[in-house]
């Protein structure tokens, strides 16, 4: 039978399963099971521990994933995900297509191929050769991860079409689409030895995943109850998402203290966060899977990065409740939350927005004179203080992986020796069809020996390796592309600053790659870059945004690059297979990113224009990105120290101050944990995080991350080894199906919206009763 590993048949019996073991489990060898560890599993602390307890260390070369069925599988979800997930972005919360939903299409699909395609005759042979398979699976489930994802180009295409007088041409928006996806999969791609192979790169977000991998395609003599468990959850939330998604809304928002006192506006800014922009949410309790698992169920999350999260996300609602009720910045004159520019004629019971199209050039340059006459824009109270914090976590991220991980992200520029250097001059160093990524003995030795290394990684040394000249190509026809596209569209920005921003683009990739794959947890590094954009191209905000474009979504590109990899590696697919599916699915996903964002933008454009947009769609997002351009793009008469918004740029030093106190505590006190465990950059993030969307998740997110990562991972850890991930997948899949569902048959996917009637579960304007701000 075909396998995996191109063309190596050697079974790992002896040499791996020497080497498949680390310090602290020297017992665990080439087949480590956790059903095994029941009832002998103790707390589990580490990384190593995760992924040696909660995912088996085994592996299968004769499987193959090179079949027609996979490839079916996987290009039908990437159209399926790409469609989705941009139809997702322009809702009032942005919900991101989950990896498990995937999964458990792939999985249904690739049975039912194997099952109904007769295997008689070479046709047979070709479509059906063999039981559907735990690799081919996965390859199909990472091609359609690269494609559910939603390009940022699409986004700055999107306010050029709405606010700067069209779009470009049409070659030009598929060609910096394709061109701002795939640079950060080159970026990240070169840099896997450092962010992929070691263990404590955990990416925490794949074990829910390959533990329903490993229950799906074990034998189902012994995972008959765990497989049980899983469909009977699947189908329970996917009939209940019903109620709190469509017919019994309140129920995704339950505020006691609105329901109690329905026409109290500091009610609806604190307890209110039903509807987009409405409030903080504060002790909500909300039965809705999509909305408390939206950015990532807290069953997975870390309970470092919770606890973290959780103090920044209690200072938050201090300091922003503090800033608007204390008129700062005249924060009374404008909504509590808004993502738009306000003019200064505005009160607390008139908000007018701001005119970007009096201060614009005919090239869609800012005309400073015309902001001096019109006035400087002012910004929402709550906006702000996201603009604040956000910039403060990102030197404090800096500075803490510094201090506290140093030893890893050094190495993300330990390559760069002479050697290194002067290869890069030699003509051969290009010729990418000439490498296998063969190894020797002694480098599969090395690896097998390295007790940094993940040990799923060591199992698949005999695979060859993708060459990373391979991802060089990528990264540099990306650069090429994008050159051109940017300057046959007239985007303003210079081919410099594209430059400047690649550069910025590797750096902050080792520091935030880094710290997404240690905590879960990773900084929007979105208004960074258009601050930056801002300084460097002065008046020239679609320069800002397509600066944006390359940074900010090339990096979250290549994080997602990366933890899919660490997906494949924990599956056991072959580098070659993992490569070729998640290439074949970003192209497919940018693509048709472009062509929902052309259909959605045509036949919603007044709600995302809007302020408040509906419960259904949003222009939120878009709003975001133009407001950020254009404030930034006259940044010295708005963030400038002396100016009106001065806090924003001077946050960069206090961010820098952050980590020092808990860094020398930790120095002085090493047995005192809790200076280690406090993250500073986690912390002032969520200072900030409540400035959008609907926020009556929260309190159930933080109540559900606590039973799994705290009460069951310590004082229940055969439970959470066994259950945790488990119900975290099919809570996601169950949702995730439904939502998609609904949105074509009832939320005007298809074009048509069906609204269910109204009644007291389904009240108008703000689903939890609080009070209503219609200014």
């Amino acid at each position: 039978m075909a396998h995996d590993g191109d063309d190596e048949t050697e079974t790992w019996s002896g040499k791996v399963a020497e080497h498949a073991t680390d310090e602290k489990h020297p017992d665990l060898g080439l087949t480590v099971d956790p059903e095994s560890l029941e009832g002998e599993t103790g707390p589990l602390e580490t990384s190593e521990d995760i992924v040696t307890h909660v995912i088996a260390v085994d592996d299968d070369p004769t499987l193959s994933p090179w079949t027609f069925r996979m490839f079916f599988v996987g290009v039908g979800l990437s159209v399926f995900g790409g469609v989705l997930q941009e139809i997702m972005y322009f809702k009032p919360q942005v919900v991101y297509v989950s990896v498990m939903f995937l999964t458990v299409l792939a999985q249904a699909l690739g049975l039912a191929l194997s099952q109904f395609i007769p295997r008689k005759g070479a046709i047979g042979r070709f479509l059906n050769p063999f039981p559907w398979n735990r690799k081919e699976h996965t390859a199909a489930v990472l091609m359609a991860s690269a494609a559910s994802v939603s390009a940022l180009s699409t986004e700055a295409l999107s306010v050029q079409e709405l606010w700067y007088g069209g779009y470009p041409s049409t070659a030009a928006g598929v060609f910096i689409t394709l061109s701002s996806q795939l640079i950060g999969y080159g970026v990240a791609g070169m840099m896997r030895s450092v962010l992929l192979y070691p263990t404590k790169m955990l990416y925490p977000a794949n074990l829910p995943i390959t533990t329903v991998m490993e229950t799906l395609h074990k034998p189902k003599a012994e995972t008959a109850k765990r497989f049980k468990v899983f469909w009977i959850i699947f189908v329970a939330i996917f009939c209940w998402e019903w109620f709190p998604e469509y017919i019994f809304p309140i129920l995704s928002a339950v505020s006691i203290f609105c329901l109690a006192d329905q026409n109290n506006a500091v009610f609806t800014n604190l307890f209110g966060g039903s509807q987009g922009n409405e409030g903080m949410g504060f002790l909500n309790i909300c039965f809705d899977w999509n909305y408390i698992a939206g950015f990532g169920s807290p069953l997975w999350m870390p309970m470092q990065t919770l606890t973290n999260s959780f103090i920044g996300y209690l200072g938050g609602i201090i300091l922003s409740m503090g800033l608007y009720y204390s008129n700062i910045w005249r924060g009374m004159d404008f909504p509590f939350m808004s993502q738009l520019l306000y003019d200064g004629s505005s009160n607390s019971t008139n908000y007018v927005p701001y005119n970007e199209t009096l201060i614009m050039n005919p090239d869609f340059t800012i005309n400073t004179d015309a902001v001096d006459a019109v006035g400087v824009p002012y910004l929402t109270a709550t906006y702000v203080n996201y603009l604040i914090t956000t910039n403060a976590s990102l030197t404090a991220t800096l500075v803490h992986m510094f201090l506290w991980n140093y030893d890893d992200v050094s190495k993300g520029w330990s390559w760069i020796t002479l050697d290194k250097v002067k290869s890069l001059l030699k003509p051969s160093t290009y010729c990418f069809w000439r490498s296998t990524g063969a190894r020797t003995e002694a480098e599969k030795e090395a690896i097998r020996q390295d007790p940094t290394i993940d040990p799923h990684y060591r199992l698949m040394v005999n695979y060859h390796e993708v060459p990373s000249s391979w991802y060089f190509v990528v990264f540099i026809l990306s650069v090429i592309v994008g050159l051109v596209c940017l300057y046959v569209m007239k985007s303003t920005l210079p081919w410099w600053g594209f430059i400047i921003g690649i550069l910025l683009l590797i750096v902050f990739m080792i520091f935030f790659g880094a710290q997404y794959a240690i905590t879960g947890f990773v900084v929007n590094l979105q208004p960074i870059m258009q601050m930056l954009a801002g300084y460097m191209f002065p008046g020239k905000p679609l320069a800002n945004m397509y600066f944006t474009t390359y940074t900010y979504n090339g990096i979250t590109q290549g994080t997602l690059l990366l933890r899919d990899l660490k997906l494949a590696q924990q599956n056991k697919l072959s580098p070659r297979a993992t490569f070729t599916t998640q290439m074949v699915g970003c192209v497919i996903g940018a693509l048709l990113n472009y062509v929902m964002m052309i259909s959605i933008v045509k036949n919603q454009a007044p709600l995302l224009k809007s302020a408040e947009g509906s419960n259904v769609w949003s222009g939120a997002q878009v709003q975001q990105f133009n407001t950020l351009a254009i404030a930034w793009a006259i940044a010295p008469k708005m963030f400038s120290i002396g100016a009106r918004y001065q806090w924003v740029t001077a946050a960069y030093l206090v961010g820098f101050l952050a980590p020092l106190p808990l860094y020398i505590m930790h120095r002085f006190f090493p047995q005192q944990r809790i200076w280690s465990y406090l993250n500073t950059a986690i912390i002032l993030w969520y200072l900030g995080e409540l400035f959008v969307g609907l926020n009556a998740s929260i309190t159930s997110y933080y109540i559900l991350g606590a039973f799994g990562q705290f009460y069951l991972r310590r004082y229940r850890p055969q439970w959470f080894v066994k259950w945790n991930y488990l119900v975290s997948a099919a809570l996601d899949g169950g949702t995730q199906v439904m939502i998609f569902i609904a949105t074509f048959a009832v939320f005007g996917g298809s074009g048509k919206a069906v609204p269910f009637p109204e009644w007291a579960g389904n009240h108008p304007n703000n689903l939890d009763y609080c009070k209503y701000n219609s200014n």
